[in-house]
């Protein structure tokens, strides 16, 4: 079953494709009606997606929690999960910055500044409003929000309240309904899941009827550095993974390619969340571990955004020739990189923050309208990384908390056969 809803996504991206280009040059006089059609159907994909979401996370995270044996072992497993993702948006930032240099991207354009807007409704992007947002006003509203982070730390709160009850009673059956809710929920993504083709098809043959091939030819050449640069971001990806995986992450791409196939024609990473957690689980991540960590990997670990972040900004200093000392860049690329931590959920947020951010430093707002054009192509590709970056992350992270619990001093409970043979 798994491998024929492979073949029906790849096909649906195909045949997307294929239909895009017919509809956009063969049918111009209709253009706008038809991706009205195909954007209302893919938007009620993306809605099934949404409704899954937040009970997800909700049931993952306190499941996971109240599965550990010791609420150490919670605070450990956090603590390494962080430091992987502050170190790998250092690294990735540092990467597409000296990138897009290299590559010299936006050079030669010499585009004039304009008294437009950026065309993109955006807030003032600062420490505080970011620590803020944190911490829901209220849980319910969060939930009504699909608000990841705001789902998390409540979620937090309330599992290791509910694991000290648990570790007082010596048993808890809100615990185990929440376990089933768990259950409960994974079998309800599994339903919307089987709709995935239809939402890639239709996301895929909208892009491209409305944008055709016009876009590769005017912005050929940041598309074609920027998707060079993420090539070689997966292969350092890869080779990160072959270093704690070894030959298992051969197996960990085969096990995550639906969800990279449905965030690469979709561009969203939410319509990728509730296939993951399977993915991961069926590659023997224990399903506790991944409840834990996946959640804030979408918060925390955007690899494939925060280096279109360098790419872009990079870009828009070039194309207008503005004389930016190469300390001001790079500190305009850490505002960047912390600001994004703040993005999960947001539609197309990677461009939100820098419509938000690169003003500051003297960039014209008008210039990321022209980001716009090809936001579409570039965010496809930048989701399906930040797909393949969280599920190295996890596999690793959660290995090394079965590993811990295979010798009893992390979590509770049977480790699931194919996670010991991940930890061998």
């Amino acid at each position: 079953m798994k491998s024929l809803m492979s073949r029906l996504i790849i096909g649906a991206l195909v045949l997307g494709v294929g239909a895009g280009l017919v509809l956009h040059y063969q049918f111009a006089s209709s253009r706008e009606e038809i991706v009205a059609v195909l954007e209302t159907v893919t938007h009620l994909f993306l809605n099934l997606i949404k409704m899954v979401i937040a009970p997800l996370i909700f049931a993952t995270i306190v499941s996971g929690i109240t599965g550990m044996a010791k609420a150490t072992g919670l605070g450990s497993l956090f603590a390494r999960s962080m430091v992987w993702f502050v170190s790998a948006s250092l690294l990735i930032g540092a990467y597409g910055f000296l990138a897009a240099h290299a590559m010299g991207v936006g050079n030669g354009l010499g585009l004039t500044p304009t008294a437009g807007g950026s065309g993109i409704e955006t807030e003032p992007v600062t420490p505080a409003t970011f620590v803020e947002g944190l911490v829901p006003q209220s849980f319910i509203e969060a939930l009504a929000s699909n608000k990841p982070i705001q789902i998390l730390v409540f979620s937090m709160f309330f599992g290791l309240a509910l694991l000290a009850l648990k570790s007082a009673n010596g048993d808890s059956r809100l615990a185990d309904a929440i376990d089933e809710l768990t259950t409960v929920m994974l079998k309800v993504t599994g339903y919307v899941m089987t709709l995935a083709p239809i939402g890639v098809f239709t996301a895929v043959t909208a892009a491209l009827t409305a944008e055709g091939v016009g876009a590769f030819a005017t912005y050929g050449s940041l598309i074609v550095s920027f998707y060079t640069a993420l090539a070689g971001l997966w292969v350092a990806l890869i080779a990160v993974g072959a270093l704690f995986l070894g030959r298992g992450v051969l197996r960990l791409i085969a096990a995550v390619r639906e969800p990279m196939f449905i965030a690469f024609s979709t561009s969203s990473t939410e319509a990728a969340f509730p296939k993951m957690i399977s993915s991961l689980t069926s590659y023997g991540v224990d399903r506790r571990a991944t409840g834990l960590i996946l959640p804030l990997g979408y918060a925390f670990n955007i690899d494939g955004s925060m280096m279109y972040m360098m790419f872009s900004s990079v870009f828009l200093v070039n194309a207008y020739d503005i004389d930016m000392p190469v300390a001001q860049q790079i500190l305009m690329c850490l505002v960047l990189l912390v600001s994004s931590k703040g993005m999960a959920g947001v539609p197309r947020g990677a461009l939100v923050i820098i419509a938000a951010v690169v003003p500051g430093f003297g960039v014209p707002a008008a210039g990321v309208a022209l980001l716009l054009v090809i936001d579409q192509l570039l965010d496809m590709g930048r989701t399906a990384t930040n797909i393949l970056g969280n599920a190295i992350a996890v596999a690793v992270l959660g290995r090394s908390a079965t590993d811990t619990t295979a010798h009893g001093t992390t979590q509770g409970g049977d480790v699931p056969a194919a996670a010991t043979e991940l930890v061998r």
